[in-house]
């Protein structure tokens, strides 16, 4: 079975789904592509990033709707100016175009944030009293530390026990409850079972938060169909690294949830006493908001769909098997997975190599060879330790860490296979 037809266990009805692209475009470029860095000795080589999990480089679309949108950029919301008109209008229409994204309910809200964890701490301040929140210990940070009483799950064996897991706790818990998972690992790249954890979600009258940052730049999401409450991800992985995540859910909770800024923007008039607006997104959007940074996002989003996610995915799964095979063919070299060699995945790897510490790895590979790779817990502590089989080792500490290699648009098989050969090297030394 494939890696979508996996994710798209719920596939969306005629009327759910988005109007067909008509003619795909070519794989946009990347700002950046032509970047050189120096390397031991002095020589200037191309530079192979392998770091798109923390953050991606920047599309040339999405650099050129910013550059179209900064000679008329000015406030939002409160101006009667042409500029001031101009913008908000393109504000708006970002919030249209990240909805259409995610495949949203036409009454959804669509709050614009910094990123990924911004957004996961503003519906933890929205959550109603007494909610209960389940959430794996295979969550990145933005997932696992911001609800002050969570019920925490070990990692699943199989994706299986993670629907079981997820079952009995939401089971146990009386009142409102919100279960919190990943679509895809930012350690692993492994794809987890969130229609299945929506629907068991569901039948225990809980909702649910998925953390979209590492699928939405290399999956198609549709909210609709997959029936999640809550999505959640970060411009700056997404090819849009101007400072803008998103929530994107169910309005009642937030309209109802205490303003997460509390300033101009976000209230109806200000006297003796306060009245906020009840309407989410401005209720949660106080002060000026990143308006490049919406309209970058939204230019990202137009940019997949506009390319279409047949060419991605293919260019995607070559890249990611060869890579794969690459290291696996090295010995000392070891990939680490939650559930198998076999489980659909994304564009991530993450390694360790016998003999050498993470950082080792990481500087060799930066100096000797102009490859970027991440090296660390990847903000997943309890998750990385689970998966090297250690419970020490703090944040700076080597002994339980790993490096992780990701790729996305802009990577090529030079780079892949360069990164395969170095490492080659560094085992055989």
């Amino acid at each position: 079975m494939s890696t979508l037809t996996i994710f798209n266990a719920a596939r969306p009805t005629a009327a759910e789904k988005p109007a067909p692209v008509q003619q795909a475009r070519a794989i946009p470029a990347v700002v950046g592509a032509d970047l050189e860095v120096p390397v031991k000795g002095g020589k200037l080589v191309g530079y192979a990033n392998l770091d798109y999990a923390a953050s991606a480089p920047c599309l040339e679309p999405v650099s050129a709707a910013v550059a179209a949108a900064l000679p008329a950029y000015s406030s939002v919301h409160r101006g009667a100016g042409y500029a001031s008109q101009l913008t908000t209008a393109r504000y708006e229409q970002a919030r249209h175009t990240v909805r259409a994204f995610v495949g949203a309910r036409t009454d959804d809200a669509v709050i614009f944030t910094r990123n990924t964890t911004d957004a996961t701490n503003l519906l933890a301040g929205c959550l109603p009293e007494g909610t209960t929140v389940v959430v794996f210990d295979t969550e990145h940070h933005a997932s696992l530390l911001p609800w002050p009483d969570a019920v925490r799950l070990a990692p699943p064996a199989f994706p299986g026990e993670a629907v079981r897991a997820a079952d009995d706790a939401l089971a146990a818990i009386d009142g409102p409850k919100l279960l919190v998972v990943t679509a895809a690992s930012n350690v692993t790249g492994e794809l987890w079972p969130i229609a299945a954890l929506a629907h068991i979600a569901h039948r225990h009258g809980a909702r649910i938060l998925v953390d979209a940052a590492q699928l939405v730049p290399h999956r198609p999401v549709n909210l609709t169909a997959l029936d999640l409450d809550y999505v959640a991800f970060s411009g700056h992985k997404l090819y849009a690294p101007f400072g803008a995540g998103v929530l994107v859910g169910r309005r009642d909770w937030l309209s109802a949830g205490t303003p997460y800024l509390k300033g101009g923007g976000a209230v109806r008039s200000v006297g003796e006493s306060t009245e906020w607006h009840d309407d989410a997104e401005p209720r949660h959007e106080a002060g000026t908001p990143n308006v490049l940074g919406a309209i970058a996002l939204a230019a990202a989003c137009d940019a997949l769909t506009a390319t279409g996610w047949t060419p991605l995915l293919r260019e995607e799964e070559r890249l990611i098997a060869r890579l794969r095979a690459g290291l696996a063919g090295i010995e000392g070299v070891r990939e680490l997975s939650l559930w198998g060699p076999e489980h659909p995945r994304v564009g991530i790897v993450s390694f360790t190599v016998d003999g050498y510490s993470a950082r080792e790895v990481a500087e060799a590979l930066s100096s000797e060879y102009g490859i970027g790779v991440r090296d660390g817990k990847f903000c997943a502590h309890p998750f990385v330790r689970h998966l090297l089989g250690t419970a020490d080792g703090g944040c700076e500490d080597d002994t339980a860490s790993a490096v992780r290699a990701s790729i996305g648009i802009g990577t090529t098989q030079e780079h892949v296979d360069r990164l395969v050969g170095a490492l080659r090297d560094l085992v055989s030394r």
